[in-house]
């Protein structure tokens, strides 16, 4: 079975004065079909890195990232975003909301892009993410958690192959970061993703499927 996402020998380093200074040191890892993964580390450890590679928002300076198959290591910024709008969903730690865009059109807008439009679908995740109240304000009247719950939303309306979150629960408190993980778990289930989750949480860790950790450019 093909991987949805697999990274080959992965290298990438940032320039500084001082030269370059190595962040991921040869990375393997697959993620398969419908599979949850988390990726743990220190700050400063990559992780953000390494789902921005996978994401092909960054390319690596070595080895191969295969998103079903394909290379996108070599694809243009416009065939990496292309294949990003199909099969890849990403939720930032900033949420990247569009702000002329009121919740209920935010949480169709990836789903639109990707000709994947589904109202009921869109509907029962603002309904299990807390969100359907919401829906004709903007995001600027949102609370920080009101604002990563849309973001998560509008990632799984797409029905995306891949989910890629970084610290999808940053912003809430912990019982709230429970309820709305516990609810984005079995969301992605029935949608049919696989799901690479970066979290400084062993809690919320220890609920995937599998765990990496993230040191000193390597996994382990």
């Amino acid at each position: 079975m093909t991987s949805v996402l697999h990274l080959e020998q992965v290298e990438k380093a940032y320039a500084s004065g001082d030269g370059p200074v190595p962040v991921l040191r040869g990375v393997d890892l697959s993620v398969a079909p419908a599979e949850t993964l988390a990726l743990t580390g220190e700050s400063g450890s990559g992780k953000s890195t390494l789902l921005h590679l996978a994401a092909g928002l960054e390319t690596a300076d070595k080895g191969a990232v295969r998103i079903a198959g394909r290379d996108i290591t070599p694809m243009s910024d416009t065939a990496r975003a292309a294949l990003r709008r199909q099969d890849v969903a990403v939720i930032f730690q900033q949420f990247n909301l569009i702000p002329s865009l009121n919740v209920a059109d935010n949480i169709a807008f990836q789903a639109r892009l990707a000709g994947r439009t589904d109202a009921a679908l869109a509907a029962e995740l603002a309904e299990r993410l807390g969100l359907s109240a919401q829906l004709r304000k903007y995001p600027e009247a949102l609370s920080g958690g009101q604002q990563q719950r849309v973001a998560i939303a509008r990632a799984l309306a797409a029905r995306p192959r891949l989910l890629l979150a970084d610290e999808p629960t940053g912003n809430l408190d912990e019982a709230t970061a429970q309820t709305v993980m516990t609810e984005m778990l079995n969301l992605v289930t029935e949608v049919g993703a696989a799901m690479l989750l970066v979290t400084h949480s062993p809690t919320l860790a220890a609920q995937m499927g599998r765990q990496v950790h993230l040191s000193g450019g390597l996994l382990t």
